[in-house]
């Protein structure tokens, strides 16, 4: 039996991001192996963090700069150890090595983080996105120097595994393509119907930026929409409202900021239509993964579909520009031979690319392949190796003088 450490970014919220969903995911995926699992985070706890107790995972407080976890990890004695986020990674990964040197080193990306970035500058910036930003990008030689020195990056989007090979030149063998697990025997059978929705939707952490560009483009492009559609209503639902986001919601204009939902997938398949307009970001969206599972079919535009239906026709309409994603809303909201179609186009794609069980076996079987030859997969990662050298740990010697300063305040 594997026993399985997970170092968070952040406590599981599945209820508050995709990326708190995805990981509860993965943690259910390990302990459906009979494997022992326990999910460890220098991270302050919440009130939306999920119980993984009732999961049967147990969980650790930890500490950034501090030697108490080599002591804890010495104890715990790994087989696998998985990071969410790079950053997890550059602070405990040559703890890892140093006190677990036989586990199993997975980096759980999320998604490209600096891929996120240079799109939010080029964005700002009001430039095209190119990917030579990238290779010049400080984030993405980060990012890429601790997926070089992981045995096994997962990559949720099929754009990014692609990226990843073609511009950086990552062994595929160390990579996999792993998106939402989804358990295709809960997709929901009794939805509303087309004349039983109302109103357009859309939902999102406000703390995670491309959500709040998006709420503010929406902004932008509503009245065109509201124009076509006066009785129709747009419900902005997301955790973590700030003021800011409050202060847009206007009951005149049905452009209605409804701040936390207590269950996503009841106020999705409540409307009829999902807005989508996201302008930058990476990884495949949460939100729009729901849009399917509740058959609700989305406006979205090519960044937001990006990595999520492959060649399969999307549900719904990817936009390339405003006049385009106004003109969908409007047809989707009125069209119900369109907005059927929608429906089943994105059945399609969660049969074709998220079946849980599927991804499971891919995930399982590349986990048990690089185990049984862990010395020859890591011999044949040079560069994995040279990362780690020691006149290259900028990170460890960091990390060993903020302790040590923080030592020497306690005399």
């Amino acid at each position: 039996m594997n026993k399985v450490l997970v170092i968070g970014y952040v406590w599981p919220e599945p209820n508050s991001s995709a990326a708190g969903m995805h990981m509860l995911s993965l943690l259910q995926f390990y302990t459906s192996q009979g494997w022992q699992v326990e999910f460890a985070s220098p991270a302050q706890q919440t009130d939306h963090m999920v119980d993984l107790s009732e999961h049967g995972i147990s969980s650790k407080q930890i500490a950034l700069n501090c030697s108490s976890f080599d002591s804890y990890i010495t104890a715990f004695s790994p087989d696998i150890v998985m990071f969410d986020r790079f950053m997890m990674e550059e602070q405990f990964g040559w703890r890892v090595d140093k006190y677990a040197p036989n586990a199993l080193k997975i980096l759980d990306t999320e998604d490209l983080q600096s891929l996120r970035g240079a799109r939010h500058t080029a964005v700002k910036g009001n430039i095209d996105f190119h990917t030579d930003q990238l290779l010049n990008s400080e984030l993405a030689k980060r990012e890429i120097a601790a997926i070089l020195r992981c045995d096994l990056s997962l990559i949720i989007s099929d754009f990014e595994l692609e990226l990843l090979q073609s511009a950086f030149n990552i062994r595929p063998e160390l990579l996999v393509h792993l998106p939402f697990l989804v358990d295709l025997k809960a997709i929901p059978s009794d939805l509303p119907t087309f004349d039983e929705r109302i109103h357009f939707m859309t939902i999102g952490n406000f703390r995670h930026a491309p959500n709040w560009d998006s709420v503010l483009y929406l902004q932008k492009l509503w009245p065109a929409i509201k124009k076509q559609l006066p009785e129709a209503q747009l419900h902005i639902y997301g955790s973590y409202p700030p003021k800011k986001a409050t202060d847009l919601n206007n009951p005149k204009t049905g452009f209605l900021i409804k701040g936390w939902a207590e269950d996503a997938l009841e106020v999705m398949k409540a409307s009829r239509v999902c807005l989508s307009p996201i302008r930058f970001g990476a990884g495949i969206k949460g939100k729009l993964l729901e849009a399917m599972l509740t058959q609700t079919p989305c406006v979205t535009t090519e960044i937001g579909a990006e990595g999520m239906h492959g060649a399969l026709p999307w549900h719904g309409k990817v936009a390339t520009n405003d006049e385009e994603f106004i003109n969908a809303a409007v047809a989707l909201y009125k069209d119900q031979v369109a907005f059927k179609q929608a429906q089943q186009n994105g059945l399609n794609i969660l049969y074709d690319r998220y079946n849980k069980t599927t991804l499971s076996t891919r995930l399982l079987n590349k986990i048990s392949n690089i185990q049984n030859e862990l010395a020859a997969h890591r011999t044949q990662n040079f560069y994995g190796q040279m990362l780690k050298h020691h006149t290259l740990r900028s990170t460890q010697y960091m990390s060993q003088w903020i302790e040590e300063k923080n030592a020497n305040k306690m005399r």
